[in-house]
């Protein structure tokens, strides 16, 4: 997949971008909803023997319209872009959303980024909006269209009557619920980053951890103790993830650390970048009154992840 950052106004020339059939949309997540979407698009893009392409945009509009810098992302770019190529997409466009692009007239945007983009057919969700304070809609976009595009408006996609949305999704990261997250997402949430070096605490109670440094736009889920997969060098291992602040040997600390101890796994893989994929929800972050009572229910965590994830296989 090649990706392509743009900018309003962009200098890609019409005729230097092959005919193409693209999903357009902010795709947080990249839920069943939106795999609909841009499979509907590269399923499309074959028949019509073009190329397909995925038109996304960063950052959020509400960091620029809102001044809202603390927004997270389900899937961070990076991990948006490893996901589109798995779903077989031949181009990503990246938008940056600014100031400038935000007051765009509908017909502005069209003709730049569908039109001067070489794009014959659009796909997008029934919700799409695009130009000055959303006036385009997909009721509208025909009239912007100048003839030269066609188009398919993909209604809501839902599950047991409920619109799949990355709102909804969010919300269940927040209560815990990853199993339900992982069901409207279609994969497990991953979370990816690079193991660091800790303070070795996990090594002197016999839960020797990976210390993760995560993307800080990723939005996680809620702290606490969790059944996970952990990803390394192209290898696949149960693990016991430990997401919070530590408030057995730390106060006041307010940054969250995500910690996997690996079952059966005694390599060193500092610097490594790996994956950590969620699965379920263990139970929240408490602050013991010794280090043995921690032990203790560490061992009976260690247990139960054991149990979920021999489930899951």
């Amino acid at each position: 997949m090649k990706t392509i950052y743009l900018t309003y106004p962009h200098n890609l020339k019409r005729e230097e971008v092959p005919e193409t059939v693209a999903a357009i949309g902010f795709f947080d997540g990249l839920h069943r909803g939106h795999q609909t979407v841009i499979k509907h698009a590269v399923n499309e893009a074959k028949q019509k023997a073009m190329a397909s392409a995925v038109i996304t945009f960063y950052p959020h509009p509400s960091v620029v319209l809102k001044n809202n810098h603390d927004v997270k992302y389900i899937t961070p770019l990076h991990e948006k872009q490893e996901i589109l190529d798995s779903l077989n997409v031949d181009i990503l466009y990246i938008i940056t959303f600014n100031k400038e692009l935000s007051s765009q007239s509908p017909q502005d945007f069209i003709d730049h980024f569908i039109i001067g983009l070489n794009i014959k057919h659009v796909v997008a969700g029934f919700d799409f909006t695009y130009g000055h304070k959303g006036q385009g809609n997909m009721e509208v976009i025909g009239e912007h269209s100048r003839g030269v595009f066609s188009y398919t408006m993909v209604d809501k996609v839902t599950l047991n009557n409920e619109k799949i949305s990355s709102t909804k999704i969010r919300s269940l990261l927040d209560s815990g619920d990853i199993e339900q997250a992982n069901v409207l997402l279609g994969r497990a949430l991953s979370t990816s980053g690079k193991v660091i070096h800790g303070d070795q605490r996990g090594r002197e109670l016999g839960y020797p951890t990976a210390n993760i440094n995560y993307n800080e736009e990723a939005h996680l889920p809620k702290p606490g103790i969790y059944a996970v997969c952990f990803h390394v060098d192209g290898q696949v291992y149960g693990g016991m993830a430990s997401l919070g602040t530590n408030p057995t040997f730390t106060e006041g600390r307010l940054d969250l650390s995500l910690e996997v101890y690996i079952f059966d796994f005694n390599q060193d893989i500092y610097g490594k970048d790996v994956v950590v994929e969620w699965y379920k929800f263990i139970r929240n972050e408490e602050k013991f009154d010794s280090v043995e009572a921690l032990i203790e229910r560490m061992q009976e965590d260690e247990k139960e992840i054991r149990k979920v994830l021999a489930e899951l296989s």
